[in-house]
C-alpha cells in the first residue's frame, strides 16, 4: 500500500502541475461551466481514449496519458463546483483554487486508500480499457443521475462517481508509467 500512495501521489503531482500551468493561462474561466458541461468534457476525453484504445491509427498526438491527465483534473474540477457551484463572476485567486484543488484530490486519495484496502488492489489486474469502460459507465451514470434531478434513492451521488473518476484517472496514470518504465528497461 505505501507503493501505491506514492505512485499515486507521482501521477497526481503531474496533474497539479499541470492544472496549475493552465491556471497560470487560463486563470479560472472554467469556473463557468455547469456540471453537465464538465461531465460532457470528461466524457469526451474518456470516449478519445477508448478510441485510441482501439483504432488502429492516431491522427492527433496528445497521448493517452495526456487525457487521463485531463480526465482527472476535469473531476476534480467537477468536484469543485459541486461545492461552489458555477459562477458566472469567475475570478479566483489561484491559491483559493488551488487549496480546494488539494482538498478535494486528497478526499479522493483517502476513498482510494479505504477502497484499496477492501478489494486487495484489484485494479493492478485490471487493463487500462477496463479503468477507461469504468470512467464512461460513471459518466453515464452522472447523467442518468442529472436527468433525476440529482437525487438518487439507493445509488451514490455524482460527487462520489467523480472521486471514483480521479482514482481510475490515477490508476491509469500509474499503469501507463509501469509500462513506459518497462519499454525503457
Amino acid at each position: 500500500m505505501i507503493q501505491t500512495d506514492h505512485q499515486y501521489d507521482e501521477a497526481t503531482a503531474q496533474c497539479r502541475l499541470l492544472f496549475t500551468r493552465k491556471m497560470e493561462d487560463y486563470g479560472s474561466a472554467w469556473r463557468i461551466l455547469r456540471l453537465s458541461s464538465i461531465v460532457d468534457q470528461i466524457y469526451i476525453k474518456a470516449w478519445r481514449i477508448r478510441n485510441l484504445e482501439t483504432l488502429p491509427e492516431q491522427k492527433i498526438n496528445d497521448s493517452i496519458p495526456s487525457e487521463f491527465i485531463g480526465t482527472l483534473n476535469y473531476a476534480l474540477m467537477g468536484l469543485i463546483q459541486c461545492e461552489l457551484g458555477p459562477a458566472e463572476d469567475i475570478a479566483m485567486e489561484p491559491k483559493e483554487v488551488m487549496a480546494l484543488y488539494d482538498k478535494h484530490l486528497a478526499d479522493c486519495k483517502h476513498l482510494m486508500q479505504l477502497k484499496n484496502h477492501d478489494y486487495g488492489e484489484a485494479w493492478r489486474h485490471m487493463s487500462q480499457s477496463s479503468l477507461t469502460d469504468l470512467i464512461l459507465m460513471k459518466i453515464l451514470r452522472m447523467r442518468s443521475i442529472t436527468a433525476l434531478g440529482g437525487e438518487t434513492q439507493v445509488s451514490e451521488g455524482i460527487e462520489a462517481n467523480l472521486q471514483d473518476i480521479v482514482n481510475y484517472a490515477a490508476f491509469a496514470l500509474i499503469k501507463a508509467k509501469g509500462v513506459h518504465e518497462k519499454e525503457m528497461a
